[in-house]
C-alpha cells in the first residue's frame, strides 16, 4: 500500500455557498471516479481557494458527501497578479494500491489552464 497525492482544481460560477459546495463535490467525485478512491482510503483533503470565494468552506462539500474521518483544511490561495479567478484547488492524501506514477490529477472547467499538460 502506498500514500499517493491527487491534485485537482475546479472554477466557480458564483461566489456562493450553494456553487462553492456543488463545485466541490464534482471535483472530488471527478477524482474518486478517475483513481478509484474510497473514502475510507483518504487520509487529508487540503483545500484553496482565492480570495474571491468567501461563502462557503469547500470542506463542508467533502464532509457532506461523507468525508467524516478524513482530515479536512481550507486556506485561501496564494494572491498572484494574473492568477485565475472563483478557483478552488485541492490536494487529497490517500492510501492506495497504485503508484504515484498513475495517479489522474483532475482540472476541470477554466482551471484546466493551469495544468495544460494533463488535456
Amino acid at each position: 500500500m502506498n500514500t499517493v497525492a491527487i491534485r485537482g482544481a475546479i472554477t466557480v460560477n458564483e461566489n456562493n455557498s450553494e456553487d462553492i459546495i456543488n463545485s466541490t463535490i464534482e471535483l472530488i467525485k471527478e477524482i474518486e471516479k478517475r483513481n478509484n478512491i474510497d473514502k475510507n482510503s483518504v487520509i487529508s483533503i487540503l483545500f484553496s481557494t482565492t480570495k474571491d470565494l468567501n461563502s462557503e468552506y469547500p470542506a463542508k462539500g467533502a464532509r457532506l458527501m461523507g468525508y467524516t474521518k478524513a482530515a479536512l483544511m481550507c486556506f485561501n490561495e496564494l494572491e498572484v497578479v494574473g492568477n485565475l479567478k472563483k478557483c478552488i484547488r485541492v490536494m487529497l492524501l490517500c492510501n492506495s494500491n497504485m503508484e504515484q506514477s498513475q495517479i489522474s490529477h483532475v482540472y476541470l472547467r477554466d482551471a484546466s489552464i493551469l495544468r495544460p499538460d494533463l488535456n
